[in-house]
């Protein structure tokens, strides 16, 4: 099994920079592919970015070229670099590990999940 525990959230300014981490106990977490989720008040959680084993990655249409996924397997912890933010990124956001090679970005296939950290971006 896998523990998650997201940080790094807190209120900032459009166009502000946050990086969210999450640090994960447990055997093998390099074996584990990795994603970032998010949800706003009233919406359903929806995908932001995955990251294989092998450090493949993918983005949300909508945070493509603005957030960046990492993972460090020895410090077992996995990234989300958030750039150039807007208010519509508010929201809580998860980490997720599931051990797939090919990462689905539907919630519910992911088996384990951290508590989340909010984000907020001002206006």
């Amino acid at each position: 099994q896998v523990q998650l525990v997201e940080s790094g959230g807190g209120l900032v300014q459009a166009g502000d920079s946050l990086r969210l981490s999450c640090a994960a106990s447990g055997p093998a977490f390099s074996t584990y592919g990795l994603g970032w989720f998010r949800q706003a008040p009233g919406k359903e959680r929806d995908f932001v970015a995955t990251i294989n084993r092998f450090s493949g990655t993918t983005y949300a249409d909508s945070v493509k070229g603005r957030f960046s996924i990492s993972r460090d397997n020895a410090k077992s912890t996995v990234y989300l670099q958030m750039n150039s933010l807007k208010p519509e990124d508010t929201a809580v956001y998860y980490c997720a590990a599931v051990r797939r090679l090919i990462l689905p970005i539907r919630p519910n296939d992911y088996d384990y999940w951290g508590q989340g950290t909010q984000v907020t971006v001002s206006s």
